[in-house]
């Protein structure tokens, strides 16, 4: 969704900046909505049922809270100096349930303002709460870059504590042996 929405982007830039087509998906701002469009409804669904998931089973309330802006500062510091300890990769640290946290709220408003941008006469309090459909466009995007800000930050620190991959990819603790 993100390099066809650049290519979407492209077409109208409100930032000084194009993205490179090279990076970009769908060739041509009809097939870069197609791409887009295609990809939306298996952002929603999925998102739709996480959400119910995590509301219901108690997942959020267990893996993210409490969250204390001092302890969330002390593991960021705490990594840029590279010691960050996390020891049982059952529970999450203040840094990790912040991001979490944050990247939930940041798709929820991506998928609001993609609505928004979509259908800006039909969902006109929608988009008006976001300063109309320029506001969309912008609250879109900068939802997309804290997005893909937090997806790369995660990936970095996966690479920097290599015993975390496995977790990550398969959800379950890989016992050692």
């Amino acid at each position: 969704m993100v390099t066809s929405g650049w290519r979407i982007y492209d077409a109208s830039p409100f930032l000084p900046f194009r993205f490179p087509p090279e990076i970009t998906l769908g060739g041509w701002l009809a097939g870069a909505l197609q791409w887009h469009f295609a990809a939306m409804w298996l952002l929603a669904a999925n998102g739709l049922v996480y959400l119910g998931y995590g509301i219901f089973s108690g997942h959020f309330r267990k893996k993210f809270w409490p969250v204390a802006p001092s302890a969330v500062f002390a593991d960021i510091l705490a990594a840029f100096k590279g010691k960050l300890v996390h020891d049982d990769l059952t529970v999450y640290n203040a840094a990790q349930r912040a991001a979490y946290a944050t990247l939930i709220l940041a798709i929820i408003v991506l998928v609001l303002s993609g609505l928004a941008i979509w259908k800006p006469v039909q969902l006109q309090a929608l988009a008006a709460l976001m300063g109309g459909y320029d506001g969309a466009r912008r609250v879109h995007f900068f939802a997309m870059a804290l997005t893909v800000f937090i997806v790369f930050v995660h990936v970095a620190m996966v690479a920097l504590v290599p015993r975390t991959f496995a977790t990550m990819i398969t959800g379950r603790l890989r016992r050692e042996s």
